[in-house]
Formats: C-alpha cells, structure tokens, sequence
C-alpha cells in the first residue's frame, strides 16, 4: 500500500519510549506521526487536527484511553486503533463497544501494529482495485425498506435520518447488506475485514454487530434484519 503524503497519526501513549520507537517506526514507512501523552489534551487534539488515524494506549494520565475515544467519537470519523492488554477481552470488547476500530494487544510487535494501521486506512480511504470487473460493477447504494447503505458517501440512513456509524461499522454493514440473502461465517467476515484468520475466540464481530443492530432499529434481542444463524454466522435479510 502507498502511503499518502496526508496521511498523520497521532499516537496517544505517555511511555515516552514506547511512542519513540513506535513513531520511529511508522516515519519509516512513509507515515507522519505526531505523539501526545496526555488524555485529557488527545480529546482537543483529535477533535481538532483529525489525524489519518489515532493509536490510543488505555492507560494515560487525564483521561483514560476509553474516556478518549467515547469523548471524541462522533467528532471524528477516522479509524481509532486501540492497544489493550495481552488478554484482558474485557478491555477489547470495551473498547469496541465505545467506538473503537480495532485493537492490538500490547506489547504490540511493531508489523502487526503496522499491518492494521494499512488495513484500518485502506478501508477508510476506500484504497481498492478498481481494475477489478467485479468492483466496477458492484452496486453502491442498497435499499432495504427504509434502510438505505451508500457505500460511495460511506453512510446509512434510517427513515431519513443519518445512522451514525463507525468506520468498522460501516464495513461490516455494507459487507453484510452487500451479501444480503447469504449467510456469512465469521471466518469470512474476519478475512474481509480484518485480513486475518478467525482464531476462534474473537469476539469484535459480534460486539460491532450488537452496536449496528441497535442503530438500525433492529430488535437486539429478536432480530429480524441481521439474524445470527446458530454455528453459521450472519444473515442479512433482504425483506424485513
């Protein structure tokens, strides 16, 4: 992936040489890279700067890293990667449910942290392939009822009101609703939308599709639209 020249992340972390390193690292591949080690100042700065994307650790003086990203979450749209720690799943799901993107467990080694960073951007900056025939021809808008997903202005909308959804949300919206009729194994979904393998245990997809489910009206407890299909996966249905 080439990096754009706009491209800035701001790493939120107050280990002085972690961030070092960190922003040394992604200077190298192409990346500019700002630091902020405080919470309470990150809130401001993301809100202000909009950065490409924000790696926020969760332990920080002012403001913890989930008071960071609830506080700055429907004012920035970009990607927010989250680092958590090794197994705390509390912490991942968490996060996830307040907005974050995704999540690297710490220490993080510096290519897997590298890795999602491009995928988190590719997909925000919709970087695909549009050589490919299948691109060309896919449909960008899809109605369902009175749920509309564009996928060319990356928003939904909802009886005429725009559904606020992250970048992550978005995605996997538009994957299920693209694919609506077909049920989806979260091992599909995690190599879609990730670019990783499912390794069983994960459970971002389901907390997203908990969060999506409620923004689109959809019975969290009895759902008609995204229905869980029991050692399958995920339904979207086309008629509701």
């Amino acid at each position: 992936m080439s990096v754009d020249d706009n491209q800035t992340i701001l790493i939120v972390e107050d280990d002085e040489r972690l961030a070092s390193l960190t922003k040394e690292y992604l200077e190298k591949n192409g990346f500019s890279v700002d630091i902020e080690a405080d919470g309470r100042a990150a809130i401001s700065r993301i809100v202000e700067e909009q950065p490409s994307l924000v790696v926020l650790d969760l332990m920080l003086p002012g403001a913890d890293g989930f008071t960071v990203c609830r506080s700055v979450r429907n004012d920035y749209k970009g990607p927010i990667l989250m680092l958590t720690a090794r197994s705390d799943d509390v912490d991942q799901i968490l996060g996830l449910e307040i907005g974050a993107d995704d999540y690297v467990s710490k220490p993080a080694k510096p290519r897997v942290l590298l890795a999602r960073i491009q995928s988190l951007l590719r997909r925000s900056t919709q970087d695909v392939d549009l050589t490919s025939e299948a691109s060309d021809k896919k449909e960008q808008t899809l109605t369902f009822g009175p749920l509309v997903v564009d996928n060319s202005r990356r928003e939904a909308w909802l009886s005429g009101e725009e559904v606020e959804l992250t970048s992550a949300e978005f995605d996997l919206l538009w994957l299920l609703a693209s694919s609506a009729g077909r049920i989806l194994s979260r091992e599909e979904i995690f190599g879609e939308l990730r670019g990783i393998e499912y390794d069983g245990q994960d459970r971002s997809v389901d907390v997203r599709i908990s969060r999506i489910r409620s923004k689109i009206g959809d019975d969290p407890i009895h759902p008609r639209r995204i229905k869980t299909i029991r050692s399958k996966g995920y339904l979207f249905v086309k008629e509701v």
